[in-house]
């Protein structure tokens, strides 16, 4: 790892922010560059910071050379996802970077979620780069979910429309230490990982922990997707968006964000962060 460049994009993101730190402390900070958006967002990590906006392919090689290594975290422009990463790839293979680690979706190759399609054709155009590559499907972050906890606890309920479906979801922090042991150790080239918690929990048993910690009783309400859509408009939330997450529930009841292969836990060599713990920190 001695002077290889390290790159990573989206890195004033919630995950680009935590993959930064935690590579700090497994290499030198001056082998880690900040590809980002908006460059004055990027003076706090405190490391080398490059303005990268996947959106212009014409100045993205220019940004990647001399990076080695390459995060290529997925965008956040659902819909634009796949022509981004594009763009990246592309530029990438022009720059000369010697191996691109990409976050992918879990179980990408057969999820139902509509998040899954970008990830398949970006994991396909890798593959057929020519340039090495590893593949991160991570799961679902905890933090999607308690996110919640706030109007759950103000409407005395938990909404949603996940049926039994069982989500083994894991810190952001914990992604992001998978992503850092990956990018500064060996032995990971060519590896698809299947990234989830150790524990998978219902929407049932997040309503039950919420109960446990605070002392008031908050039930669980599964609505149809079609009204767990609408419940989300009237609270304000875009049509479109309404509707991801509405059909990102349907397919956690269908087991898509369900593994327990405990492929992440054993990349970042301990356990992944507990429900309790994830519902504590925001109960703080």
């Amino acid at each position: 790892m001695i002077n290889m460049k390290i790159g990573i994009t989206g890195a004033t993101g919630q995950l680009g922010r935590l993959v930064i730190e935690k590579l700090k402390s497994r290499v030198n900070p001056e082998n880690i560059v900040a590809l980002v958006r908006s460059p004055e967002k990027a003076v706090d990590l405190h490391v080398e910071v490059r303005a990268f906006d996947y959106s212009k392919s014409k100045e993205l090689s220019n940004a990647l050379i001399g990076i080695d290594y390459l995060l290529l975290i997925s965008g956040s422009e659902v819909g634009q996802r796949f022509i981004q990463h594009k763009n990246v790839i592309e530029a990438a293979r022009k720059a000369g970077v010697n191996w691109i680690v990409y976050t992918s979706l879990l179980h990408a190759d057969t999820s139902s979620l509509s998040l899954a399609t970008e990830h398949r054709q970006t994991e396909e155009l890798l593959k057929s780069s020519g340039i090495p590559y590893t593949v991160l499907r991570n799961g679902w972050y905890t933090e999607n979910y308690t996110g919640s906890i706030p109007g759950a606890l103000v409407a005395g309920s938990l909404i949603g429309s996940a049926g039994e479906g069982k989500i083994a979801s894991a810190s952001r922090e914990d992604y992001a230490a998978a992503a850092a042991v990956v990018l500064s150790g060996e032995g990971h080239v060519g590896q698809v990982y299947e990234l989830a918690g150790d524990t998978a929990y219902t929407l049932q048993d997040l309503a039950e922990e919420i109960s446990r910690q605070t002392g008031k009783d908050i039930f669980y309400k599964n609505l149809s997707e079609d009204e767990y859509a609408e419940s989300l408009r009237s609270a304000g939330l875009p049509e479109g968006l309404a509707s991801a997450i509405a059909g990102w529930d349907v397919s956690a009841s269908r087991g898509d964000l369900f593994d327990d292969g405990h492929q992440l836990s054993r990349l970042i060599g301990h356990p992944t962060t507990s429900l309790t713990n994830s519902v504590r920190r925001v109960l703080r």
